[in-house]
This record gives structure tokens, sequence and C-alpha cells, in this order.
């Protein structure tokens, strides 16, 4: 084990027609099937689709960051 870590982000866009946070939760789960040692997000923003005047779905903007292996 190394007494550094390096990491990179990337940029992922999760949906919900339930809420913010599920828009949030959905793209986690989905990006950790993947991503390993995620460690951290940033919303970056925030927006939604209308529909009849109401909401129809949340969409949010995030980058996650992730530990690159064995650093």
């Amino acid at each position: 084990m190394s007494d550094h870590h390096v990491y990179k982000k990337v940029e992922i866009i999760g949906s919900s027609k339930k809420s913010i946070e599920d828009a949030i939760e959905n793209a986690l789960e989905e990006c950790g099937k993947s991503v390993r040692n995620m460690e951290w997000f940033e919303v970056t923003e925030t927006r939604g689709h209308i529909v009849d005047g109401k909401v129809g779905h949340y969409q949010v903007v995030m980058k996650v960051g992730f530990r690159i292996a064995d650093s």
C-alpha cells in the first residue's frame, strides 16, 4: 500500500420520476456496477422534464470521484 492516493472523476447523469435524491441514488447504484473504489460525488447540474405542467422526471448531472486501484 502506498502512502499516497490518486483519484479520477467521471461524469454521469441520473434520472428519476420520484425525486432528485432518487436520481442520485439511481446514478450511484448503476455507476457502482462498473466503477470500483467510488469515494465521493458532486452534483453539478439539476434539471427536469415537464409533462402537462408538472415534473415528469428529475435529472442530475454528477461527477463521481474514485480512487485508482493500488494508489
